[in-house]
């Protein structure tokens, strides 16, 4: 009967002390502890304050009985051990064991019961590495939980005198603080462990969180890391979070400050926090959690706590990224998965902002690889044409010289945008009006071209086509022949067909045009066909059909999305 009313009062005084826990788990150094973030050694002695404090309240919830007290001392002593380790363990133990031993409160076990606490907090410190691969936490707390109060039943009868005092006061309280610390210390970790789960659900929001951000900042750093671009993305990310100041850096100078700060963190003045200068030389991120860590030269800055992530650009680091606070010690671990997420966002979209340049490139490289294309021949045999009209058509030859005019103009013009297909189709028309002068009646044209179809392409995508036609198709054919071309519009893309009735191409030399190894002849081709695949993705190739003394169709898609 004395061990069951024993075992509620115990329990009753344990539930004090989880409600205390309770309190703790709202406590940022405590979300900090069981958010697994690295605790430097001021944390650790405050933590060791706070749950030798825990252990003291034991002691004073304690319920005296034969000369000794039945408390939760070890509760807050060995908890402190596991989440914090060897050092959180030790001096724990230190204080609520010191406190036990030099504070005159009565017992003849205070000796024992210091020495227990002591070794209790080392043996949860020394256990903290298994306990947090353990799967099984709360299974793993109570029964080490129990096990600690075993241990300290052992050391009262060890140290404790008279023997057989000892021994009646651990059979009266033994298996009641056993199982009521053990079960407490179970409790107080599944608390812990409901604090770890919420900070978990905070990480899930924040990556969801960042992945917004991305989706809203994409179109900035795609144009590159600058002044303009980083600032838009600075007020995207404060307006997103509950940040109080964005920064961005180059190595050098800041980019952008929004939020507070920023009347003396001006866009363009030189790094103004010795933190920022660290950053970028280690290429790593650095927390501050003072006004004095930060380091900014201004007295009146309102900057308390920070995290500082570079940014980098392959494997070059380019600039950072800057998070504020205006409170001490209230960057979280939340906050600095955020920070890093948004960081290696940020560096992948400003690679990709290089890979849009690079391709810009490719474009105009590929444009002046066929405006290189332009045969002497036809330059020569455009000319004589004209010379031998000058005298009998000299209007007409006036006319040619014009439209040959154009057609070199437009190819030599360093135009990389898409064009609509009408001026496309006037380049064309120049090139035909030239050709059609050459070989008269030999040389039909048709164009099936809707008057109210609206299409860009890219320049000198068509004008290639209509030459292949001409050159290989209808002036190789004695009667010569007719080319047309087409333009179709449907729902998702509009077709651009030249066709022929020319004198064709087997199924094999078809299958060869684009070939690397290929003829010269058909590098025109081969060029359209990468600008399509590069521009549009690799189903929008040129598509030839081609059959001898029938003719050739050559067709492509521009798609409308």
């Amino acid at each position: 009967m004395l061990l069951v009313i024993l075992l509620k009062n115990l329990a009753d005084r344990v539930g004090i002390i989880l409600i205390l826990a309770l309190f703790l788990s709202k406590i940022g150094l405590f979300r900090k502890l069981v958010s697994k973030q690295n605790i430097n050694k001021k944390d650790k002695i405050y933590l060791s304050i706070i749950f030798g404090v825990f252990g003291i309240v034991g002691t004073y919830t304690g319920i005296p009985i034969q000369g000794a007290i039945a408390n939760s001392r070890v509760m807050g002593v060995f908890v402190g051990g596991l989440l914090g380790g060897p050092i959180v363990g030790l001096l724990s133990g230190i204080i609520a064991g010191g406190h036990r031993v030099l504070i005159d409160i009565g017992g003849f076990t205070s000796i024992a019961c210091g020495i227990s606490t002591l070794l209790e907090g080392i043996m949860a410190g020394v256990l903290r590495k298994r306990f947090e691969k353990s799967k099984y936490r709360i299974s793993f707390a109570l029964i080490f939980g129990f096990l600690a109060e075993v241990m300290q039943m052992v050391i009262i009868l060890i140290v404790a005198k008279p023997f057989s005092e000892a021994l009646e006061l651990v059979r009266i309280i033994g298996i009641p603080m056993i199982l009521a610390n053990g079960i407490g210390i179970a409790v107080f970790i599944a608390i812990t462990d409901s604090v770890f789960k919420e900070i978990e659900n905070e990480y899930v929001y924040q990556a969801q969180l960042a992945l917004k951000i991305a989706d809203k900042t994409l179109a900035y750093f795609r144009k590159g890391y600058n002044e303009s671009t980083t600032k838009d993305a600075a007020k995207v990310i404060q307006e997103m979070t509950k940040i109080e100041a964005v920064a961005f850096t180059d190595t050098e100078k800041i980019l952008a400050h929004v939020g507070i700060g920023e009347d003396h963190h001006l866009s363009g003045s030189y790094l103004q926090t010795s933190l920022t200068r660290e950053a970028l030389q280690s290429n790593r991120y650095i927390v501050a959690n003072t006004k004095e860590e930060i380091g900014c030269y201004h007295e009146n800055c309102s900057l308390k706590s920070a995290i500082i992530v570079p940014i980098r650009e392959v494997d070059k680091v380019i600039g950072t990224l800057k998070l504020y606070k205006g409170k001490e010690n209230s960057i979280t671990k939340v906050e600095i998965e955020l920070a890093l997420g948004l960081a290696q966002i940020f560096s992948t979209q400003i690679e990709l902002s290089k890979v849009d340049y690079q391709r810009e490139l490719l474009a105009k490289s590929e444009l002046k690889a066929l405006q290189s294309q332009i045969n002497p021949h036809f330059l020569f045999n455009a000319i004589n044409t004209i010379v031998s009209l000058t005298r009998t058509q000299p209007d007409n030859a006036r006319r040619l010289l014009i439209h040959l005019g154009d057609y070199f103009r437009t190819n030599l013009e360093q135009e990389t945008e898409d064009v609509d297909l009408s001026k496309e189709i006037e380049h064309i028309n120049s090139y035909i009006e030239i050709e059609k002068a050459r070989f008269g009646d030999k040389l039909e044209i048709i164009y099936d071209i809707p008057e109210d179809i609206s299409c860009k392409i890219p320049p000198l995508i068509l004008q290639p086509l209509v030459e292949n036609a001409i050159k290989h198709g209808v002036i190789d054919k004695i009667e010569g022949g007719k080319v047309e071309i087409i333009a179709r519009e449907n729902e998702n893309a509009t077709e651009l067909i030249v066709k022929d009735n020319g004198v064709g191409m087997d199924k094999a030399l078809v299958d060869l045009l684009f070939e690397e190894n290929h003829n010269k002849e058909s590098i025109g081709l081969k060029n359209v066909n990468e600008r399509l695949k590069n521009k549009y993705g690799v189903k929008y190739g040129i598509k030839i059909e081609s059959e001898l003394n029938i003719g050739t169709t050559a067709t492509i898609e521009i798609p409308k999305h």
